[in-house]
């Protein structure tokens, strides 16, 4: 179940971050932090992956002290990881969902919608990544036309490895549909 409030030691962090800033910042983010507060997967993580901070400004300083081994992390030990090379579908801001919202003046945490994550963990592909999706497939649960589709148009166009690419996701597929057979009660 997705949280209304912030838990600890999240929320002093981002109080921390959010009191030190002059204007709204909307952070696009994916990963582990996404999947566990907002999707409700019960697994540790001490970063919150961010593939983009949208502002109508520089982006601040103190954001500087909010990464890996930064002050910020020393204190709460939890930080901002600004990924820099992931691929997502083409479209994915259409489809946000605010975390937390009302909770924090000026930061927006936009949290990639759950086909979108998935397919973000495609690249990397490795164990963790694979128990994510298969959690996103059964407590959605994902459409796997609609993540098939969305791939497709979205994300293969874009691709340097297409042929890798495609065998990975119809690996996922065909894992998800497995375990979905398996789930199904005899009749």
């Amino acid at each position: 179940m997705p949280r209304r409030e912030i838990p600890l030691p999240w929320r002093s962090f981002l109080q921390e971050v959010d009191q030190s800033l002059t204007a709204e910042l909307h952070f696009h983010c994916i990963g582990g932090f996404v999947i566990t507060q907002l999707y409700g997967l019960a697994r540790q993580t001490a970063d919150v992956d961010v593939i983009a901070v949208a502002s109508s400004s520089p982006r601040p300083p103190v954001l500087e002290l909010a990464v890996k081994g930064a002050p910020l992390h020393k204190k709460y030990g939890v930080y901002f990881d600004f990924v820099s090379i992931v691929n997502v579908p083409d479209d994915y801001e259409q489809r946000f969902a605010e975390m937390f919202p009302g909770t924090l003046r000026r930061i927006r945490l936009l949290a990639l919608d759950p086909y979108d994550l998935a397919l973000s963990k495609l690249e990397r592909n490795i164990q963790r990544d694979r128990d994510d999706v298969k959690y996103l497939a059964r407590t959605i649960p994902l459409d796997l036309d609609l993540l098939r589709r969305r791939y497709e148009a979205e994300m293969r166009p874009y691709l340097a490895n297409v042929a890798r690419h495609d065998l990975t996701l119809k690996l996922w597929m065909e894992a998800i549909s497995e375990e979905r057979q398996q789930k199904r009660p005899e009749t």
